[in-house]
């Protein structure tokens, strides 16, 4: 279930006004996490910027860190007054400071098995606040990350331009192929069709989802594909060609290690269906026999689940490192010398 704040949505927008137009991450609740130092810093740590908020009855106070725990910095002290926020600044030490009891922080300390703050006479004179030690019912703590200024986006939005340019114009050395023919391999479930759905979409201008994507164990690509693509912008055909292939697998019921030469030398057909214990042959399924330059692959480009690129099995990582001395033959031994290899 997802996790809401206990502030309203006047008290959130003052605060991210407040240390510089800030947007917030939900990070830690104690009522859902539990009252606890140990759970709160685990939770917070290499999260970049932080902000702490205390919840009592009658105030609402914290503690915002600018920099990632456990890296020293100076921190951030404040409270909500009527109309404004009060502040003043403490440190410099760890995040961790405020929760444990030390010599380096007299000043504030949280204290989450008792639901309390200790603040000293000097600081509590500094916010406002009416008293040294107060019980709280809440604690929260959001990751801060800066919005994207006008600025900023007015700069991504032109490099994002001069790409997608750079894309539409480019044109395949030497003038011998109009379109290059990428095939995009990777492992079951990796996401080939979303890739090609994805970079679709990008120059139509909307969402498309042409290629069939789905979560079979046994992948949803069976068919060869060959993806034109024409750009919203101007209906010109694009200069690459995005060609979607079965997946692998580390089992029989992927793409057969024997179709890869084939795909790449051009010799398989748009729509061919795939036999996972059976390789295309000669005379098999429209076998191409003599493909011209154009029909070849020229690059080749591996999709990877970048959640669960660090666990590939052993049989997958040799899978791929035998495909890949494959391309690297195949190049060496092709006069056109057209295959480059994307890993």
């Amino acid at each position: 279930m997802a996790m809401t704040t206990c502030l309203t949505w006047m008290q959130e927008k003052k605060l991210q006004n407040h240390f510089g137009e800030k947007q917030f991450s939900l990070l830690y609740k104690a009522s859902v996490h539990e009252f606890s130092s140990e759970s709160l810093l685990q939770r917070c740590s290499k999260q970049g910027p932080i902000i702490t908020v205390i919840h009592s009855e009658d105030h609402i106070l914290g503690a915002y860190v600018p920099k990632s725990y456990p890296e020293d910095c100076f921190i951030i002290l404040f409270a909500f007054q009527e109309t404004t926020i009060s502040h003043c600044k403490i440190g410099p030490f760890q995040l961790s400071m405020l929760f444990y009891e030390s010599d380096r922080n007299s000043e504030f300390n949280i204290n989450l098995e008792k639901k309390e703050v200790a603040i000293s006479i000097n600081t509590m004179d500094k916010l406002g606040l009416p008293q040294c030690y107060i019980s709280f019912q809440e604690c929260e703590v959001f990751r801060c990350e800066d919005l994207l200024d006008k600025r900023r986006m007015d700069g991504l939005t032109e490099l994002r331009e001069s790409l997608l340019t750079a894309i539409r114009t480019y044109e395949p050395y030497g003038g011998r192929v109009c379109q290059v023919r990428i095939l995009l391999l990777g492992p079951i479930g990796a996401g080939k069709s979303s890739f090609f759905n994805s970079v679709k979409s990008v120059f139509r201008g909307h969402v498309t989802n042409q290629a069939l994507v789905g979560s079979k164990t046994t992948g949803v690509s069976e068919k060869y594909r060959t993806y034109f693509i024409k750009d919203g912008k101007d209906g010109n055909t694009l200069p690459f060609i995005l060609c979607d292939s079965m997946g692998l697998s580390e089992k029989e019921e992927g793409l057969h290690m024997d179709d890869i030469p084939c795909i790449l030398e051009g010799c398989v057909p748009d729509r061919y269906q795939f036999n996972s214990m059976k390789p295309i042959t000669p005379g098999l399924g429209n076998y191409t026999g003599c493909p011209m330059l154009k029909d070849r692959i020229h690059c080749v480009a591996f999709v990877f689940d970048a959640n669960s690129v660090g666990h590939l099995s052993d049989e997958m990582v040799e899978k791929i490192r035998r495909i890949r001395r494959e391309l690297i033959k195949c190049a060496r031994g092709s006069s056109q010398r057209t295959w480059i290899c994307s890993f």
